[in-house]
């Protein structure tokens, strides 16, 4: 069996991480968003959870329920350190089967170089019914920046943008992981910048610039078309609007006392029934 491409550098991705850290709260809006949204989706769910991973945990931002053992593991030294974790890849196995009952995963997803490899290890790490909750960055996040440097290289276009996993694949890769009752979803933020070095600097602030491997020299007369081109799709205040999607899957470890999903195709499955307590 081969192994999967390595797509993002593995090395460039704990340095990023780690010269992220120290500044990381000022830079800290996605994530906050993600949490938001996980922890209203883990507001339907009227259960208590005794083992909790945090992965891909930068900070420690992630509040558990009271009396929970909260295990937390980051790619970055600087961020498992600041979390009281352990430094590890996603993709790579770390944790017994059937370890926590819950698992939570917040900007991070996006940039692992097995996200099928990864979706499989969580599930495995969960007991039988027990939930994950995941959100990353997905969909059109950063079209904005793309068609900019897409304008910028017309005539020879380079891979400056990580490649995006859309809701529908999100779903796909639930399943194929193995998980019950799966649901993905997306919400879009947008963003608006005075400039394409604004964007780079928050991109730069939250760990987000580019892992792809073997980047492409970019020169002063590209990156000068492309601010041109960034700066040309502003608003009339001069503002130019980013977006941001973040794809949330939610999904459970089978487990013989879960109600049967409806058949493919009927349209009758919901985010709240996915979570709803099952008695």
């Amino acid at each position: 069996m081969t192994s999967p491409p390595e797509i993002f550098v593995r090395d460039r991705r704990r340095t990023r991480r780690d010269r992220a850290a120290r500044d990381y709260a000022t830079f800290d809006f996605l994530r906050a968003w993600m949490l938001e949204g996980i922890a209203d989706r883990l507001s339907f769910v009227r259960r208590d959870f005794a083992d909790i991973l945090d992965l891909g945990c930068f900070g420690g931002a992630f509040i558990a329920p009271p009396d929970a053992r909260v295990t937390r593991i980051d790619a970055g030294r600087r961020f498992a350190d600041q979390a009281g974790g352990i430094q590890g890849d996603e993709d790579q196995p770390r944790f017994a089967d059937g370890s926590f009952d819950l698992i939570v995963s917040a900007g991070v997803l996006d940039t692992v170089n097995d996200l099928p490899g990864a979706l499989a290890l969580i599930r495995r790490a969960l007991r039988p019914d027990g939930l994950f909750l995941g959100a990353f960055l997905g969909g059109a996040t950063l079209s904005t920046l793309r068609a900019a440097m897409l304008a910028a290289e017309v005539d020879r276009p380079a891979a400056r943008v990580h490649p995006m996993i859309d809701v529908r694949s999100a779903g796909d890769l639930m399943v194929r992981a193995g998980f019950a009752l799966p649901v993905a979803d997306v919400e879009t933020l947008d963003v608006r910048y005075a400039s394409l070095f604004d964007l780079v600097r928050d991109l730069r602030g939250m760990g987000g610039t580019s892992l792809l491997a073997d980047p492409a020299p970019l020169s002063r007369a590209t990156l000068a078309r492309a601010v041109d081109a960034f700066a040309a799709r502003a608003d009339a205040a001069g503002r130019t609007v980013e977006r941001f999607d973040t794809i949330f899957v939610t999904g459970w470890a089978p487990d013989p006392s879960q109600p049967k999903p409806a058949r493919r195709g009927s349209a009758r499955a919901s985010l709240a029934d996915a979570l709803k307590l099952r008695r």
